[in-house]
């Protein structure tokens, strides 16, 4: 018999690349499938909220004007971590989801498999929705997108992890900064997450963690004037619409939820659905017989 102590891990919040507290203080406890504790979660307040908005924006302009093939480095290297803890995340992904073993590791590893997906499309995206359109006249005219900024996510509710990498990997890929609101019944996979990202090359600030209620944090969310964008995907039907409201205040862009079966290919839709597209003109000089004179 062992006469050590148990070390209970302690789950914190990810914000601005950090490990805070929630401002409240506030903890919920955390149950597996058949209702065993698991572990006491961060309920985050609204004050949590609104420092991860200002972390997310500070990180904005850095990682937006970061080279896409960066971008998808720094991403690839995040798959490497995840799976050097793909034990830990099988077991916490296990209790979340009441799955057995065996399910849960297909699970964490098309989550896995996902975020290299991802990764791999960081510098591709621009040449499937940007190019050169004609016109008529002496110019060219380019279109190229651009990230929208600063994104709110509610996660899904009972895909805890790939449901979850599968919303915030096409955010950070295209260039936005990222505040997830974590499943509240299994927010642990979320929180371990923000402890892979902690120690990879990516910025802090780009992706911000929050466990606890997105009914409480998520209408201040929506409402905000410095996020750009909201995904709706764990929201149920009546937050949905609550959230939709408040977001019209500042003409968020809104990915409203719909059925989604994480376990299918995902296309490029959550790519494309967070970029702005850029248009420029600019003359070619005077064109004759010739030939055109730049």
């Amino acid at each position: 018999m062992s006469d050590r102590l148990s070390v209970f891990k302690t789950y914190k919040l990810y914000v601005g690349g950090k490990f805070p507290r929630s401002e409240s203080g506030r903890v919920y406890e955390v149950q597996d499938s058949k209702g065993k504790w698991l572990a006491n979660a961060p309920l985050s307040s609204r004050k949590d909220a609104r420092d991860a908005v200002v972390a997310a924006r500070k990180a904005f302009g850095g990682w937006s004007g970061a080279t896409a093939y960066n971008r998808g480095q720094i991403l690839y290297r995040i798959a490497e971590m995840l799976e050097g803890r793909r034990d830990q995340f099988v077991a916490e992904v296990a209790d979340a989801e009441g799955l057995s073993k065996s399910k849960a590791a297909a699970v964490v590893d098309a989550a896995i498999d996902r975020w290299v997906w991802y990764a791999g499309w960081t510098d591709k995206i621009a040449q499937i929705v940007g190019g050169a359109n004609p016109v008529a006249g002496p110019y060219f005219n380019l279109s190229t997108p651009e990230p929208t900024g600063v994104v709110t996510v509610v996660a899904p509710q009972d895909s805890s992890f790939l449901g979850l990498i599968s919303v915030i990997a096409p955010v950070i890929a295209t260039g936005n900064t990222v505040v997830v609101i974590a499943s509240e019944k299994a927010p642990l996979p979320a929180l371990s997450l923000g402890e892979v990202l902690a120690t990879s090359d990516l910025p802090g600030g780009v992706v911000n963690i929050l466990s606890g209620k997105a009914s409480e944090m998520g209408p201040h969310l929506a409402a905000h004037q410095d996020v750009n964008a909201i995904d709706l995907t764990g929201a149920d039907a009546d937050l949905a619409r609550e959230l939709e409201i408040a977001a019209a205040d500042n003409l968020k862009r809104v990915l409203r939820p719909r059925a989604v079966d994480f376990t299918e290919s995902p296309g490029t839709d959550r790519l494309t659905a967070f970029l702005e597209t850029k248009t420029v003109w600019h003359p070619t000089g005077s064109l004759g017989a010739s030939g055109s004179a730049y």
